[in-house]
């Protein structure tokens, strides 16, 4: 292990101490123990005043996003792209899940807009699971700085992770949710690296899931450091290494007309004792009004 790297964890350890679908088999709401673990990502977009302008701002979408996720009966909520309202909705609406990762420190100079720090935090059923441990760091060379900015980022990025038992089985597993910058490639490159290699200090078998949106496609460069490191793509492991099609598609929903230039960026990795039994990406819509500009993906997952 290089000495970058040890200082690195070491700094991280410091820092977790501070303040055509298969049939999925998610909960039930009957207290009957479930096999499938179902994991949800999902970027919600920010709550931005020229999308109120548009018709498609946070107050005019928000019970239509929080029903669709609802409805899919998720066990975990990785959301990117939240802001404070954004949150606080989340924990009033889902009362029975526990929200890890948006509270601050509010870091950024702008405290309005898409200039803002928008956050990636993770929900997860109280019910089913118990909290072992958290985490955030940040995607750049000075990870316990708040904010901080590295490989010409256009914003700070930062990666929040979850440590969960589930309590009826006492089987613990290490969820992580991200979400890379959108400009420059080498960031995204470097960025993934870097959680790559955090997460390799966890035993091989460990089970590890990391969710977000990469803002990179399938065959770029981004990827190249998850794969050598042996994860696996969930929705890829059911449906086979091709395009999915388009993810993000600014409100148009099917009628998108960038759309066959377009592709996923949005994926769900796992390592460790896991396995992928179910995947697919969620293009459901109210009333012909779409929860955010990306379709959301949903995967089940066996924790072996």
């Amino acid at each position: 292990m290089c000495s970058t790297r040890r200082n690195f964890i070491k700094g991280l350890s410091a820092a977790a101490l501070l303040p055509v679908l298969p049939s999925f088999g998610a909960n039930t709401g009957d207290g009957k123990q479930e096999k499938y673990h179902r994991l949800l990502t999902a970027n919600i977009r920010v709550a931005l005043d020229e999308d109120v302008e548009k018709g498609v701002g946070w107050p005019q979408r928000k019970d239509i996003c929080l029903q669709i996720i609802k409805n899919k009966k998720p066990d975990i909520i990785a959301l990117q792209e939240v802001l404070t309202v954004q949150a606080e909705d989340f924990r009033q609406y889902f009362k029975n899940f526990q929200l890890l990762g948006f509270d601050g420190p509010e870091m950024d100079e702008h405290t309005t807009g898409y200039h803002g720090i928008a956050k990636n935090p993770i929900l997860f059923s109280r019910e089913r699971y118990e909290l072992l441990g958290a985490g955030t760091y940040w995607l750049s060379e000075t990870p316990l700085v708040a904010g901080s900015k590295s490989w010409d980022t256009a914003r700070a990025r930062h990666a929040n992770w979850v440590r969960l038992r589930e309590r009826n089985t006492g089987k613990e597993f290490r969820v992580v949710n991200l979400h890379l910058d959108h400009v420059s490639e080498n960031a995204k490159i470097r960025q993934l690296k870097m959680v790559v290699e955090e997460s390799a200090q966890y035993q091989p078998g460990f089970p590890q899931l990391l969710a977000g949106d990469f803002n990179a496609r399938r065959e770029s460069e981004v990827f190249a450091s998850i794969k050598t490191a042996a994860w696996k793509e969930a929705y890829e492991t059911i449906h086979g290494e091709v395009e999915a099609g388009y993810t993000t598609h600014e409100f148009n929903g099917e009628n998108y007309p960038k759309g066959a230039s377009k592709g996923r960026i949005d994926f769900v990795w796992y390592r460790g004792k896991v396995k992928s039994v179910a995947a697919g990406i969620i293009r459901d819509s109210i009333k012909g009004k779409y929860p955010s500009d990306h379709y959301f993906l949903q995967t089940d997952l066996i924790i072996e």
